[in-house]
C-alpha cells in the first residue's frame, strides 16, 4: 500500500449538509461505546482511555446522521470523528496505532499532511483516502480558513 490511497467516493454536498447538525468543537466523536454518549469523551488520546477500552470499541453511532452512519458501517470504521483544524495551526509530529480513513470536507491548497517528511494535499472533492498514519506525520493548516475532515479508524 502507498502512504495515501484513494479508496472510494462520497456525495460531498450530502456530507456537508449532515455535519451542520454536529456540535462545534475541534474534535467531535461520531461513535461511542456502550454507556458513553458524550461526543467529546471519545476524542481523548487513546492512552487516556480507561484500561480495557480500545479504539476499535468505538462503534456505536452517537448522532442521527443517516449518510455518515451508512459510511461508518459500510467501511467498518471505529472511533470516527469530525476533526476541525483551526486556521494557522498544526498537530504534533506523531505516529498512530492504525491507519486512518479521511474524507476532506473543507480544505484548500494551504492545508496538507507531512508524512515521513513528504508533503501531501488531499482535495475536498468527495474522495475517501486511506492514510498510513502509522508513519510519522502531522497535519498543517497554514491558511486563514478552518480545515474539516471526517476521520475514522480502519
Amino acid at each position: 500500500m502507498s502512504i495515501i490511497e484513494k479508496i472510494g467516493h462520497v456525495d460531498l454536498e450530502r456530507l456537508r449538509l449532515e455535519i451542520e447538525a454536529i456540535p462545534k468543537g475541534n474534535q467531535v466523536a461520531l461513535q461511542g461505546i456502550e454507556g458513553q454518549t458524550d461526543p467529546y469523551w471519545g476524542t481523548k488520546s487513546a492512552v487516556e482511555f480507561p484500561d480495557g477500552i480500545r479504539e476499535e470499541d468505538f462503534t456505536i453511532p452517537l448522532f442521527d446522521l443517516p449518510y455518515i452512519n451508512f459510511i461508518m458501517r459500510n467501511y467498518s470504521l471505529s472511533r470516527t470523528r469530525l476533526m476541525r483544524q483551526q486556521k494557522k495551526s498544526c498537530y504534533s509530529y506523531h505516529i498512530d496505532d492504525m491507519k486512518r480513513f479521511h474524507i476532506p470536507i473543507y480544505t484548500n491548497d494551504k492545508c496538507f499532511f507531512i508524512i515521513n517528511d513528504l508533503l501531501y494535499r488531499l482535495p475536498a472533492d468527495g474522495s475517501i483516502f486511506l492514510v498510513d498514519t502509522t508513519l510519522i506525520h502531522t497535519a498543517v493548516n497554514a491558511s486563514f480558513d478552518e480545515r474539516t475532515h471526517l476521520v475514522g479508524n480502519v
